[in-house]
């Protein structure tokens, strides 16, 4: 075992699980979560307290300014050095997030070829919204079958779009690429954990999220990213919310549509993020409800930490798995 991931929706408990994991294993947690990276975003990508932080080592957590310009190539680079070192140091790597992209770039490694053209990105899109997901996936098996086969899922409209890119501007199919250049990293042996809510109970508690990341002072985190300069990374980014916030503090919507709408725009998000974890069928999703503690879910993991690990269980999986049994 390389790891364990817990994914899944936003809100959905993720942070919480990983830090009981990484108590558990006296070990360090990665953050696999895109908007975490930036400074000065804290309270609106829900970062885990500095106190936290300083019980538990985390890292790629508010570590580059907001004008930087992150990707999942440079993500995965970072992130395996890291994954590396803590698994040298005798412990299990948690990696935590609910960035698709970015957790498919760690785990499964990230093969980012020639520069990106813009133009035939924008063109792809527009076939996207007119002819849907079918028809550039067909296109993609017909120019690139081998590459075709190896996606998690058909429907990862974010690597296949980046293929018929690559196609486009080479000539050369994106699985050639690959072999060509060798610089896709071997994929990890990660064991995938996700939080399953009723769907009305997971939008519950993202509009109390959404409602405590307010009274926590979001408006004023944005007043000061905007007051920096930073206007246009917050649009660039797509951080949920941010955008929003900036439009009341501008003036042109109140207070009230404001967070109706970033409310409804996590919800959209968290079930899109739903569709991305469901279609990859090596993530284990683990029930929840209101009445189940961190220690109910950790009861259902154990047997599966044992499963996917039963060949190589070291005495720091035993003490874990064991101490309360």
């Amino acid at each position: 075992m390389d790891a364990i991931a817990v994914v899944g929706p936003t809100a959905s408990g993720k942070t919480a699980l990983s830090i009981r994991l990484a108590e558990e294993f006296n070990s360090e947690i990665i953050s696999s979560d895109s908007m975490q990276f930036y400074q000065g975003m804290e309270i609106g990508t829900a970062v885990p307290s500095l106190e936290i932080r300083k019980r538990i080592p985390h890292h790629f957590l508010v570590f580059v300014p907001p004008d930087f310009r992150m990707n999942a190539g440079k993500y995965q680079e970072l992130a395996r050095k890291e994954l590396n070192r803590i698994k040298n140091e005798g412990k299990i790597p948690i990696i935590v997030g609910g960035s698709g992209l970015y957790i498919s770039a760690l785990i499964d490694g990230l093969f980012e070829g020639p520069a990106s053209s813009e133009d035939i990105r924008k063109r792809l899109k527009k076939q996207l919204a007119e002819q849907g997901t079918e028809y550039l996936v067909k296109i993609l098996k017909d120019v690139d079958p081998v590459y075709f086969s190896k996606l998690t899922s058909p429907n990862d409209i974010v690597r296949v779009i980046r293929a018929l890119e690559v196609y486009e501007l080479t000539g050369i199919p994106f699985s050639e690429w690959h072999k060509q250049h060798h610089q896709q990293a071997q994929p990890l042996n990660v064991l995938q954990i996700a939080i399953n809510w009723e769907r009305d109970i997971l939008y519950k508690r993202i509009n109390n999220r959404v409602d405590e990341m307010i009274k926590e002072g979001w408006i004023d985190e944005v007043k000061i990213l905007l007051e920096k300069g930073y206007e246009k990374d917050i649009h660039r980014l797509k951080a949920l919310g941010y955008r929003e916030i900036v439009y009341f503090l501008k003036g042109t919507q109140d207070i009230s549509t404001t967070v109706c709408n970033i409310k409804l725009h996590h919800r959209r998000y968290a079930k899109r993020q739903i569709t991305w974890f469901r279609s990859d069928k090596r993530v284990n999703w683990i029930d929840a409800t209101p009445d189940k503690s961190i220690n109910d879910l950790l009861d259902t993991i154990y047997p599966l930490i044992v499963n996917f690990n039963k060949n190589n269980l070291s005495e720091i999986h035993r003490c874990f798995l064991f101490r309360n049994h």
